[in-house]
């Protein structure tokens, strides 16, 4: 369901809709170009923070802000290649990256290499460690945050210093 809660499990977004929908105006904060309609900033309803996008016929005059960019030229093909980086970063094995991405490798030593839950859980940390030490940085330059779920995960470690 676009632009609100979801109350009941719902089937995942098909990957058009989700770029055109959701990932590209998050990343750029215009909804891209698709005829008959030019592109267009992402109008939004203010209330309930951090907002909910508008949509449907005179969205632009019932919006009260608009979306501004937070990463543009991002993509998703962009956060894979970045996921793989920071595996490679943290030292983890080909056959668990590879398993994540997605791929298979058809090599005759990858027919031999299994994913064993001890790779898992040296990977599980690495990410934990990075996730934490991000929380950490945004906490120094504000121990708070508008975003509901940003500010629950700030509050305790601003608690603890």
């Amino acid at each position: 369901m676009r632009g609100g809660a979801v109350s009941e499990h719902v089937a995942h977004w098909r990957r058009n809709s989700f770029a055109t929908w959701l990932f590209t105006p998050a990343v750029s904060g215009w909804y891209p170009k698709k005829a008959p309609q030019e592109a267009r900033p992402v109008p939004l309803l203010g209330e309930p923070w951090p907002g909910v996008p508008a949509r449907g016929r005179g969205a632009s005059d019932r919006a009260d802000a608009c979306w501004l960019p937070i990463a543009k030229g991002l993509t998703p093909q962009g956060l894979r290649h970045t996921h793989r980086t920071v595996m490679e970063d943290l030292g983890t094995e080909k056959v668990l990256m590879d398993d994540r991405m997605g791929h298979i490798d058809g090599s005759l030593s990858a027919r031999y290499a299994h994913v064993t839950p001890c790779m898992r859980k040296r990977l599980m940390l690495g990410l934990t460690e990075q996730w934490e030490a991000a929380l950490s940085a945004r906490l120094l330059i504000c121990p708070e945050s508008p975003v509901g779920v940003l500010n629950d995960l700030l509050r305790p470690r601003h608690q603890g210093r």
